[in-house]
């Protein structure tokens, strides 16, 4: 699903040579659950936003499923993002004075045509009760615990029914019980056969991915696939 090939990337305001990414190769098949680790610094970020699309400047080949993303313009990037992958931040960015439903259903307003979900509230509304906030559909950020608020993020990375999942540090700011109830929730998701990525530095993360990818300063140390 995901292939990366000799991908770089430069500090933008950095002297010549220093490089984020140093020759990324790797692939990620459709349907895996992978933990991308490395210490502060590594890439481990930029890797997923390249990834995602969210950072265009690097050279190097990426391709997600069937586009080849230097090949696509704004517009059709923009597409990809958000109608192909879902993204989850550590931070939720939700905007406080929207409903739970409101919040899940927002990406729908940046749509030129018809929503391929049908009603996109009907789907916040389905896709939140399917993640245990049916009680918390009028409920706005201020009123629902960390917890409840990464479903909330979760909810609306799934609205368009994405092929996958990307996440950046999604219980870091979470406690051990409520971390350990997302975990899971992604797990679920996996197994429902939604491609996940997560970036992380906790091993309560790392150890419940089905694989996990290495990264230091700035290369795939180990790609987390079973060795002969």
């Amino acid at each position: 699903m995901i292939k990366l090939q000799d991908v770089r990337k430069h500090y933008r305001a950095a002297a010549k040579g220093e490089l984020a990414l140093r020759g990324v190769d790797l692939e990620i098949e459709e349907g895996e659950m992978v933990a991308i680790v490395g210490t502060s610094g590594s890439g481990k970020t930029t890797l997923l936003n390249i990834i995602g699309g969210l950072d265009r400047d690097f050279t190097g080949r990426v391709s997600v499923g069937d586009a080849d993303l230097q090949t696509l313009s704004d517009a059709q990037l923009a597409q990809l993002r958000n109608q192909k992958i879902g993204f989850i931040f550590q931070h939720f960015s939700l905007l406080d004075h929207l409903t739970a439903v409101e919040n899940v259903a927002l990406p729908a307003s940046f749509l030129k045509g018809a929503s391929p979900v049908g009603d996109p509230r009907q789907r916040a509304r389905e896709t939140l009760t399917m993640l245990g906030l049916g009680d918390k559909l009028d409920a706005r950020p201020n009123r629902l615990s960390g917890g409840q608020k990464q479903r909330v993020a979760i909810a609306r990375a799934l609205l368009f029914k994405p092929q996958l999942l990307l996440c950046d540090e999604p219980t870091g700011s979470l406690d051990s019980v409520t971390g350990e109830q997302i975990i899971k929730t992604f797990q679920d998701l996996n197994e429902e056969g939604y491609t996940v990525i997560i970036i992380t530095h906790e091993d309560r993360v790392s150890d419940a991915a089905k694989r996990v990818i290495r990264i230091e300063d700035g290369r795939i140390t180990d790609d987390g696939r079973a060795r002969p």
